[in-house]
C-alpha cells in the first residue's frame, strides 16, 4: 500500500516531539511512516522518539542535510517534509494525497500561531495567498517521492532558505497548492525576540536571497538580529 512518509528534521525539540508524533498519528487515516533525523540533540530527543517507536537517524546538523538524509530512507510514494514545532490539521493525510490526484505534485498548508496576537493573526492570515514572502518552511512541504529526487533535493550548501530554494526551483516546471487548511505552529520565536524585531530579520533576509547573496552571509546577517 502507499503511504506518506513524514520527515521531521529536530535539534533539541524533546517537548515538541511529545505532542507532534502522537498528533501525526491521530490526525490521519492515511498509512504513514515517519522519521526522524536528529542533528545532534543534546536533550530527550531521541528517547521520545524511541518511546514512540519512530525511526530515528542522526547525521550532520543542518535542516538540508537532515531532510535529504530521511528522504533517502523514506519508503512512501510522498514525502512530507515537518518542523517539529508544528502540527498538522485534522485530515492532512488525505489532503495531501487529494491534492496531489488534483494535479498538484508539490504544496503545503496555511499556517496559524499557536498565540493569541492580534499581529501574528495578520501574518497568518496572508499564508493563504501565493506569494514567495508568504512561504516558508513552517508551513510543511509535500512533494511525491519521484519529483523530490528528480530535483535532486534540498541544496545542502544553504544554511538557511532551504526551503524557499528548493520550492522556487521546483515551481518553475509544475503547479503548486497551497491546501486550505491551517497548520498550527509555534509562535516561540516571536515571543522570544519581539513581533517587529522578526519582521525586519525576516524581511533583510528574503531581500539578501532575491538578490542572490551568499547563503552563508544571510545566515550570519539573520542569526546576528535574533536571539
Amino acid at each position: 500500500m502507499k503511504s506518506i512518509s513524514i520527515i521531521i528534521p529536530a535539534l533539541n525539540e524533546a517537548e515538541n516531539l511529545r505532542k507532534l508524533i502522537p498528533a501525526l498519528r491521530q490526525n490521519t487515516q492515511e498509512l504513514i511512516e515517519i522519521i526522524v533525523v536528529d542533528g545532534g540533540s543534546t536533550d530527550d530527543s531521541l528517547a521520545i522518539c524511541a518511546s514512540f517507536q519512530v525511526m530515528t537517524l542522526t547525521g550532520k546538523r543542518g535542516r538540508g542535510k537532515q531532510m535529504n538524509q530521511g528522504a533517502e530512507y523514506a519508503k512512501g510514494d510522498i514525502l512530507y517534509f515537518v518542523h517539529a514545532d508544528a502540527i498538522p490539521p485534522k485530515g492532512y493525510g488525505e489532503s495531501i494525497r487529494a491534492s496531489i490526484q488534483a494535479g498538484f505534485p508539490i504544496g503545503c498548508f496555511r499556517m496559524k500561531f499557536d498565540s493569541l496576537s492580534f499581529l501574528l493573526k495578520i501574518n497568518a492570515y496572508f499564508t493563504r495567498f501565493d506569494k514567495s514572502w508568504t512561504r516558508g518552511g513552517d508551513q510543511t512541504l509535500y512533494i511525491t517521492n519521484t519529483l523530490f529526487h528528480e530535483f535532486q533535493g534540498y541544496d545542502e550548501t544553504c544554511v538557511i532558505m532551504e526551503e524557499y530554494d528548493f520550492m522556487d526551483r521546483v515551481r518553475e516546471k509544475h503547479p503548486f497548492k497551497i491546501i486550505p487548511k491551517d497548520i498550527l505552529i509555534s509562535a516561540r520565536k516571536y515571543e522570544k525576540n519581539g513581533y517587529f524585531k522578526v519582521q525586519i530579520a525576516n524581511l533583510t533576509a528574503m531581500r539578501m536571497y532575491k538578490k542572490g547573496i551568499d547563503k552563508m552571509r544571510i545566515a550570519e546577517k539573520y542569526r546576528s538580529m535574533l536571539k
